[in-house]
């Protein structure tokens, strides 16, 4: 896994603000929320001890500009020696090392949001998660399908007519309906505290024989819905558990390590916003041991539903986040390239290199493992809160 400062940190990271989240070593080690500036981590805690508590002030940018430039922020190590500690081989907790930007958030998530990702769920479906029978189904209807969707208006009275074309032909299915009806999937990814960061492996469950990376965009949204920041996110995705069954989507999309997100949150300021963010165009590699190399992209402008139409769903006066969320969005990437036999697709083998990157966000990148393989997830909230406590940071 290459995690240098220039695989990994966005082409115009001297002018970004960038915020994240780092272990910090010493007498009182802990979690902190932590700014990048000029090649250092600066630890915020001492103005906002959570990320929670960062993305929820009044204005972030000044916060954090204000921080570091009064002195309120404590250097903490170069980001060079951070990311480098933060490798799963060799990760230390006597030095820094850079974790998953989000704490205290939800995490939810958005599906079947671009036309592609849409299309693989009805296979999914049809085939019953079985990898062997999709590929015929993709020939079948496949093209049919995302032909007939490509240019509809989720909720529209063009979608609704679709609809009834496409059940009268037996080809409709419940990620039809979230694609083009007029409610979004929404679903909660993983639980708060849960998400790895940048250079820590991910997880696939052991009995999976059919599963992928989902490179996505990952909003930053505050407690009052407002969308502060971006970052990027891997939605690892259990294929045969969901074809299986849709009710099977907790075990499919929330297991351990099933959820990575960074390397920073990008926050919105005078050089980066919310239309820049709507032309993200993300691309994917996945490098196998076994010399399998698979690439594509997601690009968030052939998106379905508007992103902040997407927060609106998620978050409103039915239901409320008081500590922030972050939220998915969906991917354009679906894989279907023959890793081996014929016919039979693609699917992670122990060892994938996943690199998920963004030229003005950066590159997440991960190693695959199974869910029981990798570091057990054991700091919770009780933990964060009582780390905290120590270090005089709760008032």
């Amino acid at each position: 896994m290459d995690i240098s400062t220039a695989e990994i940190l966005p082409d115009d990271s001297e002018s970004a603000t960038l915020v994240g989240r780092a272990w910090v070593p010493g007498d009182h080690a802990g979690p902190s929320p932590v700014a990048l500036r000029a090649g250092r981590l600066y630890d915020l805690s001492r103005v906002a001890p959570t990320s929670s508590a960062l993305l929820n002030t009044a204005d972030p940018v000044k916060l954090v500009r204000d921080a570091i430039a009064r002195g309120w922020a404590k250097p903490v190590a170069d980001i060079g020696a951070a990311l480098d500690n933060s490798h799963a081989d060799r990760r230390r907790a006597s030095r820094a090392y850079v974790l998953a930007p989000s704490d205290l958030q939800a995490v939810r998530a958005c599906g079947v949001t671009f036309v592609s990702s849409m299309v693989e769920r009805v296979i999914e479906e049809h085939a019953r998660g079985d990898a062997d029978k999709a590929e015929s189904i993709r020939r079948a209807i496949g093209d049919e399908i995302g032909a007939g969707i490509r240019n509809i208006k989720p909720g529209s009275p063009e979608a609704m007519r679709l609809k009834e074309s496409l059940i009268k032909r037996d080809l409709w299915s419940q990620y039809l309906e979230v694609g083009i009806g007029p409610d979004a999937e929404v679903f909660n990814k993983a639980q708060p505290l849960s998400a790895v960061g940048v250079g820590a492996e991910i997880g696939i469950r052991a009995d999976s024989s059919w599963n992928n990376p989902e490179p996505e965009v990952v909003l930053a949204v505050n407690r009052a819905g407002r969308v502060v920041g971006v970052s990027l996110g891997n939605d690892v995705n259990l294929r045969d558990f969901e074809g299986r069954s849709a009710l099977l989507l907790g075990k499919a999309k929330d297991n351990n390590a099933s959820c990575s997100i960074g390397p920073f949150v990008r926050l919105f300021d005078e050089g980066y916003t919310l239309d820049d963010m709507r032309r993200t165009r993300i691309e994917v590699r996945v490098s196998g041991t076994d010399g399998f190399e698979l690439e594509g992209e997601s690009n968030l402008t052939t998106i379905s539903r508007d992103p902040v139409d997407l927060v609106n769903q998620a978050m409103n006066r039915a239901h409320q986040y008081p500590d922030g969320m972050m939220l998915f969005l969906g991917t354009q990437f679906a894989p279907v390239q023959d890793r081996g036999e014929k016919g039979k697709g693609f699917t992670h083998k122990l060892g994938d290199i996943v690199s998920i990157s963004a030229p003005r966000l950066g590159t997440l990148v991960n190693r695959v493992n199974h869910c029981d393989k990798v570091t057990p997830w054991t700091y919770g909230v009780t933990e964060l809160m009582q780390n905290l406590s120590r270090r005089g940071l709760l008032g």
